[in-house]
């Protein structure tokens, strides 16, 4: 699969989220289209299962429409964790992919929050140490994986935005802000009710070459909205809808179904 720019790895992997601190057994699913220019080029489909103070996803990612003929990835992506309070403990998330007869997967390993291992298939080359931004000792500490990084736990709708989300996909590590930008309502099967949407800023702080134009944009031009809904009554809060401008054009991730399962 292409690297998709960064700041869309957690948006691109719209899991289903954690079940904050319920007693009973909890699932739900979700249904996104990806789509750029009007054109649909992704799918992905996630179920989630929380019992306990743990939490399970699985999804799906494949490629769709006009982006199929050119590039037919399809992959498979997983996280699992334990909810402390309101933040999530990551402890293992994988991603095993294929594009044409390319096979790639990503390995990442937590304990008490912090990366101890990440095993990258195939290996990266070797970096340029003059414009390569190396990952300090202190940078994988308390971080997210690319799942976990996309829900919000929150008090209420009006609390969501006015974070830093700090996520790790295996090469990155980088910064999401959020910052209240309005309030809405919206419908898709299995959800209809209010919204809250902040926009998104990143910042890179590590595992990347300096100088790369996508980053740049990114950082520094990039419109990135998130609007997110609460999953029921668990006090977790998930993107239901987001776009993100680029150097070409803008992507933008939609749900097609958003629910509490039995």
């Amino acid at each position: 699969m292409p690297r998709l720019p960064h700041a869309l790895v957690a948006a691109l992997a719209i899991a289903l989220p954690s079940a904050a601190s319920a007693a009973s057994p909890q699932s739900f699913k979700g249904e996104y289209t990806v789509s750029f220019l009007g054109l649909s080029i992704a799918r992905s489909t996630f179920s989630s299962h929380y019992e306990n103070g743990v939490y399970a996803i699985e999804g799906t990612v494949k490629s769709a429409g006009l982006a199929k003929l050119f590039d037919d990835t399809r992959g498979t992506i997983s996280s699992k964790g334990t909810i402390s309070g309101q933040k999530m403990v990551p402890q293992a998330f994988r991603a095993d992919y294929t594009s044409g007869k390319k096979v790639s997967a990503i390995d990442i390993r937590f304990t008490n929050g912090g990366v101890t291992s990440t095993q990258v298939i195939p290996a990266p080359g070797k970096r340029d140490p003059n414009n390569w931004v190396p990952i300090g000792a202190g940078d994988l500490a308390s971080v997210l994986d690319p799942m976990a990084a996309t829900v919000i736990h929150a008090d209420s709708l009006d609390q969501v935005c006015g974070r830093t989300v700090k996520f790790y996909d295996g090469e990155m590590r980088a910064d999401l802000t959020l910052a209240y930008d309005s309030k809405g309502t919206i419908s898709v099967p299995g959800y209809k009710g209010d919204t809250i949407t902040c926009r998104m800023g990143f910042e890179p702080v590590a595992g990347y070459r300096k100088g790369r134009k996508a980053l740049n944009y990114l950082e520094n031009k990039s419109r990135m909205m998130v609007t997110f809904a609460p999953l029921g009554q668990t006090g977790v809060y998930a993107p239901i809808h987001a776009t993100v401008g680029t150097q070409i054009g803008t992507l933008t991730i939609s749900a097609g179904r958003f629910e509490a399962v039995q």
